[in-house]
């Protein structure tokens, strides 16, 4: 079986995420009011799903199987499907919607997430910012860029050099009462240990933020593997480093991105707020 290049994998992943953005963007209604239907909920009654998250993700598998029919998906909608365990095995992995929420109120960051998986590795990652025109994207090996305004693409470099009390860091907050209680506890007593908190609202957004040098760390309990394949790569490619908690790698459970030394300090801090836990 011929090894598939990682550069037609992201060629792929661009066209399916492009599609799906045009998509979305063009579904929302307009104006403060115009909010799309609310078709269900996820971990909590304010954790939603909208009728485009499910459109989105059927139009960007469609797309995919047609042009390499025996790919296996991994979609945060409708879950494992297709393909088999085996060499040269090619996994895509789909967040049609990071930033639901975002989207349902017109606010600005949300993304279409597209990672491919060779043999269980990240090795070409899409994140489409369609309200800010932007494409990040990134393979394994090959850098991390940033595609804006027709121009060419722009080599991303996360910072470095920044010590955790001039970090401007990125978090995110879970749906769940008792997930959000410690989790208030958590920045409360990191606010004041760094120079200031971001929370954008999309996982996918702020990694690649991370990598474009927008804010120099991110942190979040309980974000999916589809919330950050794509941009973990993207950040990962731009110098960061993605990880979890005493040693462990990015999860559920923890999610941490930052340059080494910087990664370092703020695991080491989180682990000492015992930041991976609920109420």
């Amino acid at each position: 079986m011929t090894r598939p290049d990682p550069g037609v994998l992201l060629g792929l992943a661009e066209a399916a995420a492009g599609a799906a953005a045009a998509m979305l963007a063009a579904g929302r209604p307009a104006g403060p009011a115009g909010r799309p239907e609310v078709a269900g909920t996820k971990s909590s009654p304010t954790d939603v799903v909208t009728e485009m998250d499910r459109a989105a993700e059927k139009l960007i598998i469609a797309q995919l199987l047609a042009a390499r029919p025996g790919d296996a998906i991994l979609g945060e909608e409708g879950g494992e499907q297709g393909g088999g365990p085996g060499a040269g095995q090619v996994r895509w992995v789909v967040d049609p919607l990071d930033g639901t929420v975002n989207y349902l109120y017109g606010l600005a960051d949300w993304s279409v997430s597209i990672a491919a998986e060779l043999d269980g590795t990240v090795v070409a990652g899409v994140v489409t910012v369609p309200a800010h025109g932007e494409v990040f994207t990134a393979t394994l090996g090959g850098g991390a860029w940033l595609h804006a305004g027709g121009g060419p693409p722009v080599g991303l470099r996360c910072n470095t050099g920044v010590p955790l009390d001039r970090a401007l860091v990125s978090t995110g907050f879970g749906y769940a009462v008792p997930r959000r209680i410690v989790q208030g506890q958590v920045v409360g007593a990191l606010l004041p240990r760094v120079r200031d908190i971001r929370r954008g609202g999309s996982c996918a957004v702020d990694l690649c933020s991370l990598a474009a040098g927008r804010v120099d760390a991110y942190y979040e309990r309980g974000v999916n593997y589809w919330d950050y394949a794509a941009g973990g790569l993207v950040a990962t490619e731009a110098g960061a480093v993605l990880g979890g908690l005493a040693g462990r790698p990015a999860s559920t459970g923890m999610t941490i991105a930052a340059e080494p030394a910087l990664f370092a300090q703020l695991r080491d801090l989180l682990a000492s707020l015992d930041a991976e836990r609920d109420a």
